[in-house]
C-alpha cells in the first residue's frame, strides 16, 4: 500500500519530526469535534480528515513536551506517544529516532539458525533495573550460548513497578528504564555483542488509564473480553484507527530501534472476524518495515497451526510460537502437580508426544477444558515452537513466584536445551537462582492498587498449601526486590551444565526427535542424528536399554554406560552417541 493510497489513519500516526524544525502531528480521534496540538502551552489547530483523522504541523524538535487539546480541553498524551518522561498522566514527547546514536556494524539480523533466547524484565535483571545496566551483563550471555535476549514488555505503565503488561502506552519505553535513548542503546549493545534483541509487545488490552484513549475514539469493543481488560476494537465499527496504532507499533520497533523481533502476547485474546486478521496484517507489514528479516514469534493458547503458516497458505505467518504443552508435560512429569491445566498432564506419555511433535493437545479431549482442544500440526516444523522449562508466566504466576524444584533443574536443563525445538530460558536459570520471580506493581491509582490486591489474594484462595495471607502483596516494593535472580547465590555448575549442553545442542540435526519410554519405569530416550538423550524421571533408579558408545554428558556422577545399558540415579540424565 503506497501512501497516497493510504486512508488518513493508515498514514503514521504521532508525532513526525520534519528537518526544517517543526513536528508534523497526526491523531485518530473520531470522538472529537475538533484537536489542537498544544506545544509547550501554544496551540496549533489540526485539520480534520476522513475518518477522525486531525492533522497538521506545528513548529516543534525533539525533546519537545506536547499534548492534544481535545475540543478545547486539557491536553492529554498522544496515543502513538513515543516518550512519557513524567509517566503515563504526563505530556508526551517529540523523539526524533534519527538522533539515535546506533554504532554496531556489520550487524545483519537475527539468524533463526540455532536461535537460543533469554528471558529478562529490565526491571528485576540488575539492581539498577535499567537498559544500561542490562547492557553492561550482556557479554556473559554471549559466553553463556545465548543468540538474542527477550525484554519483557517496556511500554510504559503506571509507576515504576510492573511486569510490563499493564502498559497504557504502548510505544514509549519507560522512562524509568532509560526511556527512547536507553533502549536504542540496549540494542545497539546488543548487536554490538553478537546478540539479537526480541521485544515482547500487547495489543490484546491496555493496562489502568484506558480511558485517556477512549477519550480519542473507539480503541476498545464489548464484543469481546480478555481476563486483564477490555478488548481492542479490531474489527467493530471505526476500528481502523485501533488497527493501525498495533501495526504502526510493530512497525516502529523494528524500524527506528533496530529490534531484531517481536513476541506477541497472548494472540488469543486479539479477536478479529475480518477478512484478513490483523496479526496477518502485522506480520506482513512488520516484514515490510524491518531493516533485515524480523523474527515474530506469537504467545498462543490456541495450539492452532495457522497462527505460524505462511499466509500464502492461510495462516498469519509468525515464525514461531510459545509451546505451553511442553512446558506443561515437562513440569507435570517432574512435580507431580495436577492444579488447574497441570491436570490434562502428567503422564510420561504425554511428555514423549510434546518432545517428538507439535502439540499434545491437537484435537483431543481436554479434561481442563472440558471439549477438544487444538488441531494436528504435520507440517509445523520444531523450530517453530519455543521450549521452556520457566519463563515469566510459568514462574511469576504461581502464588509466591516460586522456581521449580532445585532436585529437577539438572534434568529440565537436559530435556529443554536438547529437544528439537528453540529453547528460551529465564533470567536467572542458568545459574541455579532460586529467587522467585513474584507478581509486582505500582500503581498510582489507589482503588486499583487495592483492587490487584484483593484479585492476587482470591485468584490463589482455592490452592491447597497456604492461606490467601500468604501471597505476595504486588504493591509492596519488597515484592519487587525480591524478584531479582541476582538477589541470590549463583551455582557456578548449574552455568557449566547449560554451557555445556547448549555446545552438546550445536551437534544435533534439525528436525523431530525420536522417542521412546517406559511409563512404569519412568525413564525415556530422546534421539536426535547419532546424539541419544537418556532422561530418568521416576523416584527409582532405572537401567534404560539401548546402545551407546560413550557418554557425553551426564547430569549425575554415577550415570554409566554398562552392558548394553544406561544405569542413571532418580532424576538424572545424560547424552551418549
Amino acid at each position: 500500500m503506497t501512501d497516497a493510497a493510504a486512508l488518513p489513519w493508515e498514514r503514521p500516526l504521532g508525532a513526525e519530526p520534519l528537518p526544517d524544525g517543526a513536528c508534523r502531528f497526526r491523531v485518530w480521534a473520531p470522538a472529537a469535534r475538533g484537536v489542537e496540538v498544544d506545544v509547550g502551552g501554544e496551540r496549533t489547530a489540526l485539520e480534520p480528515r476522513l475518518g477522525g483523522v486531525f492533522e497538521g504541523v506545528a513548529r516543534a524538535r525533539h525533546g519537545d513536551d506536547y499534548g492534544y487539546a481535545l475540543d478545547g480541553g486539557d491536553p492529554l498524551p498522544d496515543p502513538c506517544s513515543r516518550f512519557q518522561p513524567a509517566g503515563v498522566r504526563g505530556p508526551s514527547r517529540v523523539v526524533d529516532p534519527a538522533r539515535f546514536p546506533f554504532a554496531a556494524e556489520g550487524w545483519r539480523g537475527l539468524s533463526p539458525d540455532g536461535l537460543l533466547v533469554y528471558e529478562l524484565h529490565v526491571g528485576t535483571f540488575t539492581e539498577e533495573g535499567t537498559f544500561a545496566a542490562a547492557a553492561r551483563r550482556l557479554p556473559e550471555l554471549r559466553a553463556l550460548g545465548v543468540t538474542a535476549i527477550e525484554l519483557m514488555p517496556v511500554a510504559t505503565f503506571p509507576g515504576d513497578r510492573n511486569w510490563g503488561y499493564d502498559g497504557l502506552y504502548t510505544w514509549a519505553p519507560h522512562p524509568a528504564y532509560g526511556g527512547p535513548e536507553g533502549l536504542a542503546a540496549l540494542v545497539d549493545a546488543a548487536h554490538a555483542e553478537g546478540l539479537g534483541v526480541i521485544l515482547d509487545v500487547v495489543y490484546n488490552h491496555v493496562g489502568p488509564g484506558a480511558e485517556a484513549l477512549e477519550a480519542f475514539g473507539p480503541y476498545f469493543t464489548d464484543r469481546y473480553g480478555t481476563p486483564w481488560g477490555r478488548a481492542m476494537n479490531f474489527d467493530d465499527a471505526d476500528c481502523g484507527g485501533a488497527r493501525e496504532w498495533a501495526i504502526q507499533n510493530a512497525c516502529m520497533w523494528l524500524r527506528d530501534y533496530r529490534i531484531d523481533g517481536l513476541r506477541v502476547d497472548a494472540v488469543h485474546a486479539i479477536y478479529d472476524m475480518s477478512a484478513r486478521h490483523v496479526l496477518a496484517e502485522l506480520c506482513e507489514r512488520a516484514r515490510a518495515a524491518a531493516p533485515w528479516t524480523p523474527v515474530l514469534i506469537a504467545e498462543s493458547d490456541l495450539n492452532d497451526p495457522r497462527v505460524v503458516r505462511p499466509a500464502e497458505r492461510g495462516g498469519w505467518g509468525f515464525d514461531a510460537q510459545w509451546y505451553d504443552d511442553f512446558h506443561h508435560a515437562l513440569h507435570a512429569a517432574l512435580s507431580g502437580e495436577r492444579d488447574g491445566y497441570y491436570a490434562d498432564f502428567g503422564r510420561l506419555a504425554d511428555l514423549a508426544e510434546a518432545t517428538a511433535r507439535p502439540y499434545v493437545y491437537d484435537g483431543r479431549w481436554s479434561a481442563y477444558r472440558r471439549r477438544r482442544h487444538g488441531a494436528p500440526a504435520p507440517d509445523v516444523p520444531p523450530a517453530a515452537l519455543v521450549a521452556y522449562s520457566q519463563n515469566h508466566d510459568q514462574v511469576g504466576n504461581r502464588a509466591t513466584g516460586d522456581r521449580p524444584a532445585p532436585e529437577t533443574l539438572a534434568l529440565r536443563a537436559l530435556w529443554t536445551l536438547m529437544a528439537p525445538f528453540t529453547p528460551m530460558l529465564f533470567m536467572g536459570e542458568e545459574d541455579g537462582s532460586r529467587q522467585p520471580f513474584q507478581f509486582f506493581t505500582d500503581h498510582i491509582d489507589p482503588e486499583i492498587a487495592e483492587a490487584t490486591r484483593e484479585g492476587r489474594r482470591r485468584e490463589f484462595a482455592a490452592f491447597a498449601g497456604f492461606s490467601a495471607e500468604d501471597v505476595p502483596d504486588p504493591q509492596d516494593p519488597a515484592t519487587f526486590a525480591r524478584s531479582r535472580p541476582g538477589a541470590g547465590a549463583a551455582d557456578p555448575g548449574r552455568r557449566r551444565l547449560h554451557e555445556e549442553l547448549i555446545a552438546l545442542r550445536a551437534r544435533a540435526p534439525e528436525g523431530p526427535a525420536e522417542v521412546r519410554f517406559d511409563e512404569e519405569e519412568g525413564w525415556m530416550v530422546m534421539t536426535r542424528g547419532d546424539l541419544r538423550v537418556w532422561g530418568n524421571f521416576g523416584e527409582r533408579p532405572a537401567r534404560v536399554p539401548g546402545a551407546g558408545r560413550e557418554v557425553l554428558l551426564a547430569t549425575h556422577p554415577e550415570a554409566r554406560l554398562e552392558e548394553g545399558a544406561l544405569s542413571l540415579p532418580p532424576l538424572a540424565g545424560a547424552v551418549t552417541r
